[in-house]
């Protein structure tokens, strides 16, 4: 379809609306995992409504000796990806479009959520974001904005200034889009050499030993509650001792915990921190996705398993959603 290129609110505002807006922010390098939000956009907006794709790299989320001079700028290719994903426009605006006053004094704190792990790697980092993002949703006036899960950070941030700060316009979360690989898709992973993405194999590679010592563990719970409590087996059990009963039902209601998790994961990290190139972890993290705390060993609940490391010079980041206890098993 054709896509429309605007580089101002002026214009964007000037077009006729009919039906929902649908708004994907990206800083542009457009791969299959913003191809899937903009296919997702285009599914909630309808025939009738209307996508925008914003295209903008956001000086302020960009630390110091970070790579904001080599982030990829291929607006063309761009154009033609958001196109045949089903977008109505791209908004591509110039810095000062966007910060017409340079630098913006007043801007939005994160909090405390966005000073843990990816805030802790990247002071600043998440006060940068939501200011654009704000300042995206301003300028491009969205019934409903989607974000990608694979920031899983970003997107619980994002969801939690809208409701603070009462926007009003829905957000809604698209599940990672990996590579057959199992790499996530990332704008960065064009920086890596062969053997860097072999190594960058170990973030997913962690995240899957992880869900899957969960899974199994879970499974393992899930047919020892299924037993039934006869009475030949309450007498078999006593005649293990109940210390050893004890033992045992304390290690099956265990297993599965997030210790399990973690452990599984790291000894796959641990395994890459070892190869050529070498793997060095920034944090491996499996947090309550309301304030990204980490979560104990008795924790029942949706969780995020995350991880952050770096390979040669680039930085990758990646997590899955994990359900702890009673409300079932990985997802």
């Amino acid at each position: 379809m054709t896509t429309t290129l605007l580089r101002t609110a002026g214009e964007l505002h000037a077009r006729a609306r009919t039906g929902r807006r649908a708004v994907v922010m990206t800083m542009g390098a457009l791969h299959e995992g913003h191809a899937t939000l903009i296919r997702a956009a285009r599914d909630v907006a309808g025939a009738d409504g209307e996508v925008v794709v914003t295209v903008f790299v956001n000086p302020l989320q960009f630390g110091e000796g970070e790579d904001l001079d080599r982030y990829p700028r291929t607006l063309d290719a761009d154009l033609d990806v958001a196109g045949q994903a089903g977008a109505d426009a791209v908004f591509a605006p110039s810095a000062d479009e966007v910060y017409p006053g340079g630098e913006p004094q007043v801007r939005i704190s994160a909090g405390p959520m966005g000073e843990r792990l990816e805030g802790a790697a990247r002071p600043g980092h998440f006060d940068g974001v939501l200011t654009v993002v704000a300042k995206l949703l301003h300028l491009t006036r969205p019934d409903v904005a989607l974000y990608g899960e694979k920031d899983a950070q970003q997107l619980a941030l994002i969801r939690r200034m809208v409701r603070d700060l009462n926007f009003g316009v829905d957000i809604v979360g698209v599940p990672t889009v990996r590579e057959d690989d199992g790499l996530a898709l990332s704008s960065r992973n064009r920086y890596l050499s062969a053997a860097e993405r072999r190594t960058a194999l170990a973030l997913s590679g962690a995240l899957f030993a992880g869900r899957d010592r969960h899974a199994a563990q879970e499974a393992l719970r899930a047919r020892a509650r299924e037993v039934p409590s006869t009475r030949a087996r309450a007498e078999a059990l006593s005649a293990l001792g109940e210390s050893r009963a004890a033992a045992d039902a304390h290690a099956v209601a265990t297993a599965a915990g997030p210790a399990a998790v973690r452990a599984a994961a790291r000894q796959v990290l641990d395994e890459a921190a070892r190869l050529t190139p070498p793997l060095t972890l920034d944090y491996l993290a499996l947090v309550d996705p309301s304030d990204f705390t980490e979560v104990g060993d008795g924790f029942t609940g949706e969780a995020v398993l995350a991880v952050a490391a770096r390979v040669g010079t680039t930085r990758l980041i990646d997590n899955i959603p994990l359900t702890f206890g009673t409300l079932g098993a990985a997802s």
